[in-house]
């Protein structure tokens, strides 16, 4: 069970709360495990609930949390192609039994938000956005070109039971926090549901600001569909300008094959040396559509400007005009698009001192402590609640 770290003083009718942690899948450190990451740091006695664990893939903070898995994990073939399981995963987190908690925090992008509250249970959802394979980018995953026929089949008739499940499992959540106004809107319109926006976390410490220029653009990035660095390499294929590409994906072998000896592929790398290559490129390239995009960030934290497609979450971070300047944007997901963007590039100067400190707005620190203020708040009203209505009984 757990007690509160950063909050002592709040207790939940007379004793510290237990908390729960739930998050979709540990198989890597993306932008929904710096969330949890923090969370860990918040509250080191939780219980952590995720779907599947791939041990040693996420930071030693995860890691060390009692970190508790669904019949997910004992699926064959789990370590990498745990998405096929898709169909599963709703009842894989409504098996979990959260009756013991007096606090949920889940974390989600998929179903996390689906954890079932005990009664006079809490339930937070920071939510990434709605369960995105069967919503925005259904095409992206599934469609023609993206998906066997067997695949595609199948989705045609789990999709619509997903997409019902997913709106009716927001009821279970009592408080949302969007990651950013891009999700706020589509929670609104998917779950009739508002939110409240807390902007995830970048550790800005872990970069510099680097003036340095080794003539390369840079894509730091999980290699599936949506993220469209496919486009990118056509780009620079014709172009013929380096370009460094920092992931791996189920998409990795196809890009490959598709690009020139000047695109090199480095697969995932650690914070050590991604730091180094920020800290080295002309541009980080952004080719995709992100809920929010905590990797343009990472970029100008290390002072580098960000091409990126005019849409999504990088609206949000990114200054495309003014003496606050910190990239531009191309406006269509074509490869002509791209190029101008690139062209125009290469006539704008940046200040890589003000791009940092416009990164430096987002820090992991400013997000550690709104996310806990908002915790407590949240807590605090629900235990007013809670004793107004034992008064009152």
């Amino acid at each position: 069970m757990s007690s509160v770290f950063d909050v002592p003083s709040i207790h939940f009718m007379g004793k510290k709360p237990n908390i729960a942690i739930v998050h979709d899948w540990l198989t890597g450190m993306r932008g929904g495990e710096k969330v949890v990451e923090v969370l860990c740091e918040l509250y080191p006695d939780a219980e952590l609930f995720t779907l599947l664990h791939n041990p040693g893939t996420v930071s030693p903070m995860i890691e060390r949390m009692n970190i508790r898995t669904s019949f997910v994990n004992s699926l064959p073939f789990k370590e990498t192609n745990y998405r096929r399981y898709l169909p599963f995963f709703p009842r894989a987190v409504e098996s979990f039994d959260f009756s013991p908690y007096d606090l949920i925090l889940s974390t989600s992008h998929c179903v996390a938000k689906g954890a079932m509250p005990g009664p006079g249970a809490l339930h937070i959802c920071y939510c990434h956005t709605p369960m995105r394979y069967v919503w925005e980018m259904y095409d992206d995953y599934f469609g023609r070109g993206r998906a066997g026929v067997l695949t595609r089949a199948a989705m045609q008739f789990f999709a619509p039971r997903l997409r019902r499940w997913d709106v009716l499992s927001s009821d279970r959540v009592h408080a949302f926090v969007a990651n950013s106004q891009n999700v706020a809107r589509r929670i609104q319109q998917h779950y009739g549901r508002s939110s409240d926006i807390i902007h995830p976390p970048v550790d800005t410490s872990l970069f510099r600001c680097s003036e340095k220029d080794e003539g390369y653009y840079l894509i730091v990035s999980a290699l599936v569909p949506y993220k469209r660095v496919d486009l990118a390499v056509r780009v620079f294929n014709a172009l013929g300008e380096r370009l460094v590409i920092v992931g791996k994906g189920p998409d990795l072998e196809a890009l490959k094959a598709m690009a020139s000896p000047h695109i090199e592929f480095l697969g995932w790398q650690p914070d050590a040396m991604l730091a180094t290559l920020y800290a080295g490129c002309r541009a980080l390239v952004f080719p995709g559509v992100e809920d929010f995009g905590i990797v343009p960030l990472e970029a100008m934290a290390s002072g580098k400007p960000v091409i990126a497609f005019g849409r999504g979450g990088a609206l949000e971070t990114v200054v495309a005009e003014g003496n606050r300047r910190t990239g531009l944007f191309f406006t269509e997901q074509t490869e002509a698009s791209l190029r101008e963007a690139l062209d125009r590039f290469t006539r704008i100067s940046f200040d890589p001192y003000v791009i940092r400190t416009h990164a430096e707005e987002f820090d992991r620190s400013k997000f550690k402590r709104r996310l806990s203020e908002y915790i407590s708040e949240k807590l605090t009203l629900t235990v007013q609640r809670k004793s107004g209505q034992a008064g009152h009984s």
